[in-house]
């Protein structure tokens, strides 16, 4: 009787403590003009999912991510797209659309991703809209250096890339 009750307890443990399916944490780090950027995030996967219309849908905003909401900071003033972005830390949003997408630059920190609050709003900027050739499984978010100080900020998942320019200031 003793055996059976040890195992179940065990059982039991293993059960309440075994991991739910998180999303892991990521980071995209990148050097421009010797200046750190970098965004720490939550990187969901498709496993069997429809992605962009279904689980992020179109016209709504989306946390970038998945978990906490996405974070991101400069050592330097930037221009993201046109929008100016002093050096500090910001939380990521965006707005997906099947034709369009924007970046959404929110001074608001520390909250959970589903907690977004338009009036912390730094501002928002259009992103370049591409299909990738491949379905990626991954949310991925990448700060790419290219030369000098400018630079691209690309997120790419299911069959979308989404991307906008930096330049550090």
């Amino acid at each position: 009787m003793k055996w059976t009750t040890i195992v179940f307890v065990l059982l039991l443990g293993c059960a309440v403590t075994a991991p739910a399916q998180m999303s892991p944490p990521a980071m995209a780090t990148a050097s421009i003009n010797g200046k750190k950027l970098a965004i720490s995030y939550s990187a969901p996967s498709m496993r069997g999912r429809k992605i962009m219309g279904g689980l992020v849908p179109y016209g709504h905003w989306w946390r970038t991510g998945a978990d906490s909401a996405t974070t991101f900071q400069t050592e330097a003033n930037l221009d993201i797209g046109g929008l100016k972005v002093p050096k500090g830390a910001y939380t990521i949003y965006t707005l997906p659309g099947a034709k369009e997408w924007l970046l959404i630059i929110n001074k608001q920190l520390g909250q959970f991703g589903t907690e977004y609050d338009e009036k912390q709003d730094l501002g928002r900027v259009k992103m370049t809209l591409a299909q990738t050739p491949a379905p990626v499984e991954r949310f991925k978010i990448e700060l790419l250096p290219a030369g000098g100080n400018k630079g691209l900020l690309k997120m790419t998942w299911e069959r979308t890339e989404v991307s906008v320019p930096i330049t550090v200031q």
